[in-house]
């Protein structure tokens, strides 16, 4: 499985946090205590899965009820958070059972033949399955009696019926048992596809019915009208995460915070912000909602055309401009910096540029003036993944800054070359006088916080973009 993670810019603050747990001792419970990973390299690896609800990009910020539940959970246990992005369950249960994450954190139906493989936590919600049905095209002009004549209404009427479903879910798992309790058979189609592809079959008209859970079918019926989700075909059932079999401490910690964080109004607040909030369905049909557009910005187009010019990512550089402007092309900071990449006076001058607001002359020049600070750096720093923290950095505050920071970490034993927990020390103090003195500073005094928050934020969310915005 291809592994994207996601770094916090926080990287300092990877210390180890030993949670409370014990209320009996390992040998009363039976459990063997088991060390998780985050106590031995600060991080942890979670697997999620990409869809309206759960995580997604829109208008160039990351969201979702997993990914905000994920941020929250590292913030609390005082950990970086790397995350895997996949929506195939097969490949994610192999990854937590080959110990390559340590995490799945999806809306896992709890099940007793799960429990066999993997250890869940405490549920985050509770939700039950139903069936999400096409209505006819006259619905509109049907009471709810006469529209219920055409739809499934009991679980005994699916016999004979064909239900397409995510494949090895919990969906697939509760029709089989369906059919012992009606005595009669269900046609399962299992297909390797996300429920929310399988809804846009459904409300085009490709397949006949699926199954999915009701809070998210509840979202998705906002932008598809022409869905029935009235039909239950189970009881309220858990949903949580899950780790790895035995690794209690990991699991124990992780509900010791789930528990107290689900009484709080924040959770009722984040739960309701994803499943119960109208505005859903003008976020999915958006022209910025990545999932279904494609689409970063209104100016995907420029920023892919002046990226490839200086062989960059564009995904790394609309990162960079979301963080500039937040895509507003007539935005001016209150230092005279103008349009898309927040260029000086003297940048556009040097540059060429007639109007400093226009997207293309001002991301055009942007482009031109990281191509020269990739230029100055080059002979200097020879790995690129590590050049480019530096050319963002310089970016920001200025390239005889970042070489005072490099003067620095020589100076002091650190590698000048490396960026994180290396040079970004010296960046970040730079407005102690007992650095920005120091002989070997040629250039003073300098905001080091904002350089090295804008280096950490603008990867962070480029690793969002790499996980959910196709490189073309």
């Amino acid at each position: 499985m291809e592994r994207r993670k996601i770094e916090g810019f926080f990287s300092f603050l990877a210390a180890v946090v030993i949670m409370g747990v014990a209320c009996k001792s390992p040998t009363e419970t039976g459990e063997e205590k088991t060390i998780p990973h985050f106590n031995d390299r600060g991080s942890i690896t979670a697997v999620t899965d990409y869809n309206s609800t759960n995580y997604f990009i829109y208008r160039g910020e990351p969201m979702g009820y997993q990914y905000e539940l994920l941020n929250l959970m590292a913030d609390h246990l005082g950990v970086r958070l790397d995350v895997v992005v996949n929506n195939n369950l097969d490949e994610s249960f192999s990854c937590l059972m080959n110990d390559e994450c340590d995490l799945l954190a999806m809306n896992l139906t709890v099940t007793r033949e799960r429990s066999r493989i993997v250890d869940f936590t405490v549920p985050h919600n509770q939700t039950r399955q139903v069936l999400i049905q096409r209505k006819p095209t006259d619905w509109h002009y049907m009471t709810p009696a006469e529209l219920d004549t055409h739809m499934v209404r009991s679980p005994l009427d699916l016999a004979g019926k064909t239900v397409h479903v995510q494949k090895n879910s919990a969906y697939a798992s509760r029709l089989i048992n369906l059919m012992d309790e009606i005595g009669d058979t269900i046609i399962i189609k299992e297909l390797e596809v996300t429920v929310e592809q399988l809804i846009t079959m459904v409300a085009g008209g490709e397949i006949e019915m699926t199954v999915g859970d009701e809070n998210v079918a509840k979202v998705n019926q906002t932008y598809y009208e022409n869905l029935d989700i009235g039909t239950a075909i189970s009881f309220t059932q858990n949903m949580a995460w899950a780790v790895r079999k035995g690794d209690y401490s990991l699991r124990d910690s992780i509900n010791d915070w789930l528990r107290s964080f689900r009484s709080t109004i924040e959770y009722r607040l984040l739960y309701a912000k994803y499943f119960q909030n109208q505005r859903s369905a003008r976020i999915v049909q958006s022209d910025f909602y990545v999932l279904t557009s494609g689409r970063i910005s209104p100016y995907d187009e420029l920023i892919k055309k002046y990226s490839e010019e200086i062989g960059w990512d564009w995904r790394l550089m609309a990162s960079m401009i979301y963080q500039e402007s937040r895509f507003r092309h007539d935005v001016e900071s209150w230092a005279g910096a103008r349009g898309l990449m927040q260029l000086m006076p003297g940048t556009a001058r040097r540059y060429g540029v007639g109007n400093i607001f226009d997207p293309e002359e001002n991301i055009r020049a942007g482009a031109r003036y990281i191509a020269w600070l990739d230029e100055i750096l080059s002979d200097r720093i020879t790995d690129r993944e590590e050049r480019i923290k530096f050319i963002l950095a310089s970016y920001n505050v200025g390239l005889g800054h970042i070489l005072d920071a490099r003067a620095l970490a020589r100076k002091h034993g650190k590698d000048p070359d490396r960026w994180n927990d290396n040079v970004d020390y010296f960046i970040l103090n730079k407005s102690n006088p007992d650095y920005f003195l120091d002989p070997v500073v040629r250039h003073g005094y300098a905001r080091g916080y904002e350089p090295y928050r804008y280096v950490g934020e603008i990867l962070n969310r480029y690793e969002h973009y790499r996980n959910i915005v196709i490189d073309h």
